[in-house]
């Protein structure tokens, strides 16, 4: 019987699985030490270190401890860029694993420490293949993407600038999660993620006792009647087809009982999924605060502070990257979501300036119930190590195919 003959894509596979323990150990080893921010000086000092091991000269950060490196092709051409995150979150790790963290307060909770893995992984691969290549891979490991605008600090430093005809011409990333089985790779053209901002509003009313609410002006109920009159506004005046969502999650007011107090401090979240709605949900947000305040008579000191962009997959490089990715893994293992992730990520700045996608990984252990596992951000998320061959194949086989063509 004849065996079909593997195609290029389909051994980096093969030579993904075999580098699994390597990708495993480096893993294991940025797992116990995370940081939290834009300063990860040991999490740098070994994603430096195995980047020297491969023969490249890593490119440090001023700003903040990025790292980049380039990978040179044995042509002249243009550049493609592969990102990995590389900061931990403020949780105390709960797994049982046996490389749990050693930094009290701190654990790999997203998953970024599989993200540099992955794509120390697929440099491995990309190194062995680079004669055949006509122009450069960009690897750019980002601090700070939790909450601390990494990639904006990194694109201000002059990461997209290339001599002329070495333009970036593609920017990919892949973002483990356990919503999906184990080795898929899960997409979607145009927002993957949303647009997050953040509420922070002051009611300052009239203070007084508690017997006596006539001669004060009470902030707690007006506090109360915006946060109904805000979900309000998002069902009414939000299009269903390009969605919102506005969550108050801290209310704070008030010492005891008897006492009608000054304040009340309220702040939330508004996620959306284009810039219309952005606009139209900010805009709605001031009128209806504006409004309810004086009818009560009291008064507002809002502030919506502004966070990460809607990430927005480009819808032909899109189909470019789950093509090459279904060539690796197979069409079943590539599937298209229906619906954006309601998280938000700052490759958006990235792809703000540079066609490109944002992929997941799939890495839910296979006895994990889905309705039931840990997803990021849990202290007690586990990552099917296994995963990261498939995204260390992906990573490796985009940037091929992008430089080699079709």
């Amino acid at each position: 019987m004849n065996m079909p003959i593997a195609t290029p894509l389909e051994v980096l596979l093969v030579d993904a699985r075999a580098a699994l323990p390597a990708t495993v150990a480096v893993r294991r080893r940025l797992h116990r030490t995370p940081e939290v921010g834009l300063k990860l000086p040991a999490t740098q000092a070994i994603v430096v270190e195995e980047l020297r091991a491969l023969g490249l000269e890593p490119r440090l950060g001023v700003t903040t401890t990025s790292v980049t490196a380039v990978i040179e092709g044995g042509r002249p051409g243009p550049t493609i860029l592969l990102r990995a995150d590389m900061d931990g979150l403020p949780l105390t790790e709960e797994t049982g694993l046996a490389f749990s963290s050693e930094t009290p307060g701190t654990m790999h909770a997203c998953g970024h420490d599989t993200h540099m893995a992955m794509l120390l992984g697929a440099a491995r691969l990309l190194v062995a293949s680079r004669e055949a290549l006509a122009g450069r891979m960009l690897l750019m490991f980002q601090p700070g993407e939790e909450g601390f605008h990494g990639a904006r600090f990194m694109l201000d430093e002059g990461l997209l600038e290339m001599p002329p005809g070495e333009a970036v011409t593609g920017a990919f990333a892949l973002h483990i999660s356990t919503r999906y089985a184990s080795g898929t790779i899960d997409y979607r053209p145009g927002a993957m993620l949303v647009a997050a901002d953040f509420i922070r509003l002051t009611i300052r009313g009239r203070g007084g006792h508690a017997s006596a609410p006539h001669e004060t002006i009470d902030p707690i109920p007006v506090a109360a009647e915006i946060v109904l009159a805000l979900q309000a506004m998002v069902t009414r005046r939000v299009d269903v087809f390009d969605p919102a969502v506005v969550t108050i999650a801290h209310i704070d007011a008030g010492t005891t009982t008897n006492i009608i107090p000054e304040t009340a401090f309220v702040e939330g979240t508004i996620r959306t999924t284009s810039e219309a709605t952005r606009a139209l949900v900010h805009a709605g947000v001031r009128r209806v605060v504006e409004g309810i305040c004086a009818a009560h008579e009291a008064t507002a000191e809002l502030e919506i502070v502004p966070g990460y962009p809607v990430t927005l997959n480009d819808p032909a490089f899109t189909a470019f990257a789950a093509g090459v990715a279904a060539e690796v893994l197979g069409a079943d293992a590539v599937i298209e979501l229906a619906a954006p992730i309601m998280g938000a990520e700052d490759f958006s700045y990235v792809l703000q300036r540079v066609p490109g996608a944002m992929f997941f990984v799939g890495a839910r252990p296979p006895e994990e119930d889905p309705a039931t596992a840990p997803q990021n951000h849990s202290n007690r998320v586990i990552h099917h190590e296994p995963a990261m061959a498939v995204g260390a194949a992906v990573y490796a086989a985009v940037a091929l195919r992008h430089l080699v063509g079709g």
